[in-house]
């Protein structure tokens, strides 16, 4: 008797599954009616009803969109392939949320209109609330914990000699973005809002020839300057990372074009150290737009291949990784390039894989030395692998659960991947949590 009981109980439940997978509303409340406990009962494959997050899989590393298409449920499907706002979700595509990368969260509004107002820079740079940070080779002094590191900040009178030295390179980063202070703030700051004229602290960063440790005496907590900044200084926080990510870019070109590119003569700089010019009044990058005045940024493609099965994802080695890492392919993008073909042919050269579409995802502004890396998708349109050694050591096809394991570090998972930090690790985990794999 206990058995035909199981039977009818399980019988009822796969009825359940099978009206809410086809969509029957009628059906469906029918049997809630008669059995309220049937909504959180799950069929042999672990899923319940109600599943239909995009991030969730069963066992076997399937979603419920991909349950329900295989097994035709167009209604179930088309609602499950969109999101709350209505908007169509692509598999595999972009994720509809804003996807937030390391070294990009904009902590600073950078006030490009304020770069020529030389008496505006001035007032800051005294003002007692500007904050400094300081740099001895391009390298960060931060204060480290066991947990992360945290840039050092200083104020006008503690690094004000420095600032008088004419070899200190002194660029303007931006102003603090937050809202007015509260009645809870200083008195001085309080004043300066009751008559309407306060202002978010200004940031600035000093670049000093200096030694670095009589530098290091200035700060009383356990600080340094990191030695590999590659590594290092990926234990800041979002918020710092941002931060970093400004003053690499720009304080790394003052060190690299003291000379101009384009006649050789000296070049000074202006626009709060945004911009360097030609000090040779009759030097061809005075007149018109020129690109050697500016800060140099890299564009690089970095992309994640898939399978034509939608089920494995191409993935490279160089020697220089640590032992069975993988990651992403990446590469240059050529004067006049686009990105779509700058991702086709990075992959064909360095894999022999040909690349059919090309998706964008998101970017990353990697400031080591100052590249833009462009993150990718592209489908494969062959799968045969032809590795250059000149390029990278080795490139395979790992299918999704190896790199799911690898993601969430399973006890034995069959490689490693680049840290969380990196976009390369980003893009990913992206195509885990977006990809169908039926």
């Amino acid at each position: 008797m206990a058995s035909f009981q199981l039977s009818a109980q399980e019988d009822m439940v796969e009825k359940f599954l099978d009206a809410a997978a086809r969509g029957d509303l009628t059906q469906v409340s029918t049997l809630l009616t008669l059995v309220p406990a049937l909504i959180n009962q799950t069929g042999y494959s672990g899923w319940t009803a109600l599943i239909c997050d995009k991030f969730s899989v069963n066992s076997s590393s399937q979603t419920a969109y991909d349950i329900a298409k295989f097994w035709g449920h167009q209604h179930v499907s088309n609602l499950l392939g969109r999101t709350d706002d209505g908007c169509l979700r692509v598999l595999p595509g972009s994720d509809p949320t804003q996807q937030e990368n390391y070294f990009s969260r904009e902590t600073l509004d950078r006030l490009s209109g304020k770069r020529t107002d030389q008496a505006w820079l001035e007032a800051k740079q005294s003002d007692p609330h500007t904050v400094y940070l300081l740099f001895s080779n391009l390298s960060p002094m931060v204060s480290s914990s066991q947990v992360e590191a945290k840039l050092c900040r200083f104020r006008y009178e503690a690094v004000k000699d420095l600032i008088q030295k004419p070899a200190t390179v002194l660029i303007f980063l931006g102003v603090e973005k937050r809202k007015k202070p509260s009645s809870s703030s200083s008195p001085s700051r309080s004043s300066q809002r009751q008559e309407g004229t306060w202002e978010p602290p200004a940031w600035f960063a000093i670049g000093s020839v200096e030694d670095s440790a009589e530098l290091l005496k200035r700060c009383s907590e356990n600080c340094s300057f990191p030695k590999m900044p590659n590594r290092d200084l990926l234990t800041l926080s979002e918020e710092e990372a941002g931060e970093e990510e400004v003053w690499w870019l720009r304080l790394g070109r003052p060190s690299r074009y003291s000379v101009c590119p384009t006649c050789g003569g000296s070049t000074k700089l202006e626009e709060g150290g945004y911009k360097r010019s030609c000090l040779n009044s009759d030097c061809k990058s005075l007149q018109g737009v020129h690109n050697t005045c500016y800060p140099r940024v890299d564009p690089v493609v970095i992309m994640l291949v898939i399978h034509p099965d939608g089920n494995q994802c191409l993935l490279g080695r160089k020697k220089i990784f640590p032992v069975g890492m993988f990651s992403c392919l990446a590469g240059f993008i050529e004067p006049g390039e686009a990105i779509e073909e700058a991702v086709r042919r990075e992959v064909e050269e360095e894999s022999g894989v040909k690349v059919g579409p090309v998706q964008y995802i998101s970017c990353q502004p990697w400031p080591m030395p100052s590249n833009l890396m462009i993150g990718c998708l592209a489908v494969a349109v062959s799968t045969d692998i032809r590795v250059d050694k000149n390029e990278i050591e080795e490139a395979r096809w790992f299918p999704r659960q190896q790199v799911i394991d690898s993601v969430f570090r399973a006890v034995r998972p069959a490689f490693s991947l680049p840290p969380r930090q990196t976009i390369a690790h980003q893009l990913i985990r992206h195509w885990i949590g977006t990809s169908s794999n039926l």
